[in-house]
């Protein structure tokens, strides 16, 4: 399972945990009125009548029953937002199978973006036309005409068109988008590489783009705990401990087997 299919996963379990909450709140909501549905509408407690305690009683058990209802209700939205969070990364990890694929996208959205901004100032600094031409050449870049008008009016710095600091920032992205870039074509392309560490079998495996450790037996729980904490995690399947591979990970696992 690649990292996508894994967060497709963790978004339908939260949403399953949100429907269950959901379903759960009714639940108590319902029960909550149930309790007191044979109480007559605005029936007071009768002080000092046999029916006063059981009275009381049955209404504090319906009210914590709503109270029960209202946490669930907010523990429904909680697993909804998160569901929608997961659903909703789109951040690249060098670890991605479809990384490079990726980068390489993101690389030319960033260049056509650049572009764009380079040719609409030369557009909206042309002197010789006028500010309805220039709002219909910016709009044959793909810019609207209501953010064309926006770029032909002053910031309160007096200047027009796309700010200096947007295509540097810009720039900056696209510089480090490439070198990301490159060091993913030279982890897929690296060989695999196996060695040991304190006895501890450690194998770089390109070809499935994971760091594996493989333990002579059951690790301690102390261990256990610090491979979780710099994520790794169990592969029942490979029979030993991974993470993606990536030089983190590698001076992470290096710096955690020579402490053994």
């Amino acid at each position: 399972m690649n990292r996508k299919e894994k967060q497709q996963a963790r978004a339908e379990r939260y949403e399953e945990l949100a429907r269950k909450a959901e379903t759960q709140s009714t639940q108590a909501w319902e029960k909550s009125h149930e309790m007191v549905s044979h109480i007559p509408m605005g029936q007071p407690i009768l002080v000092g009548h046999h029916s006063e305690r059981g009275h009381r009683r049955l209404l504090d058990r319906s009210w914590n029953k709503m109270g029960e209802s209202v946490k669930l209700g907010e523990k429904a939205d909680y697993y909804r937002q998160k569901a929608e969070a997961a659903a909703n990364n789109d951040a690249i990890y060098t670890g991605d199978d479809d990384a490079e694929e990726r980068l390489k996208e993101k690389i030319a959205k960033l260049e056509q973006l650049q572009e764009q901004m380079k040719t609409a100032n030369k557009i909206i600094r042309n002197k010789k036309t006028t500010e309805q031409e220039k709002v219909a050449q910016l709009q044959e870049l793909g810019i609207s005409e209501t953010n064309a008008k926006e770029l032909l009016n002053p910031d309160r710095f007096g200047g027009l068109g796309f700010a200096s600091f947007s295509l540097q920032n810009n720039g900056a992205c696209i510089r480090t988008a490439k070198l990301r870039l490159e060091k993913v074509i030279a982890l897929k392309n690296a060989e695999t590489k196996e060695y040991e560490i304190n006895g501890v079998k450690v194998v770089e495996n390109t070809e499935e783009n994971r760091l594996q450790l493989f333990f002579n037996g059951k690790p301690s729980e102390e261990i256990r705990s610090k491979l979780k904490h710099n994520a790794f995690r169990w592969s029942p399947s490979n029979v030993c401990w991974q993470s993606y591979l990536n030089r983190w990970q590698i001076s992470q696992a290096k710096t955690l087997l020579n402490e053994l």
